[in-house]
């Protein structure tokens, strides 16, 4: 549930959102502003977090990295593969794997731990695109033999 605010911006401010909102048919100035401030505030309890957009829709992403749901996806995987593994040791064999720094990773899990839905929602996406698109390689293999 929404709940009606009066916010002042500057003119500066006004005309870039007005901007924005005429580039991007469908919003509106209030869900442009409402969404910019959610992101700024969760970008600022999760630093190293970045939202984008893509062909996924708007998304958490790490900075100058992948996004959030792919880190906890081989976070996922590599927990299913390696059970016994303690944090440290976990982390250190991501960071071999990924190339990302224990600490960026720990900003992934981070926000995945305070959004959990929105991350898994991601993942459920990506692992629905992989299957359908495993079944249609799996016909025109069939139709190639």
């Amino acid at each position: 549930m929404s709940t009606p605010r009066s916010i002042r911006f500057e003119t500066g401010v006004t005309q870039r959102l007005s901007s924005y909102v005429a580039r991007h048919p469908g919003l509106s100035a209030s869900s442009v502003a409402a969404r910019l401030v959610d992101e700024g505030l969760r970008m600022d309890e999760h630093p190293g977090v970045v939202f984008r957009d893509g062909a996924a829709g708007r998304r958490a992403g790490l900075v100058a990295g992948p996004d959030v749901w792919e880190v906890v996806r081989a976070v996922r995987s590599a927990r299913a593969a390696e059970p016994d593994l303690d944090e440290t040791a976990l982390l250190a064999m991501l960071a071999t794997h990924t190339g990302l720094p224990p600490a960026v990773l720990r900003i992934a899990v981070g926000y995945w731990s305070a959004y959990p839905d929105e991350v898994e929602a991601l993942i459920a996406h990506a692992d629905d695109l992989e299957v359908r698109g495993l079944a249609q390689q799996a016909k025109v293999d069939s139709l190639l033999r």
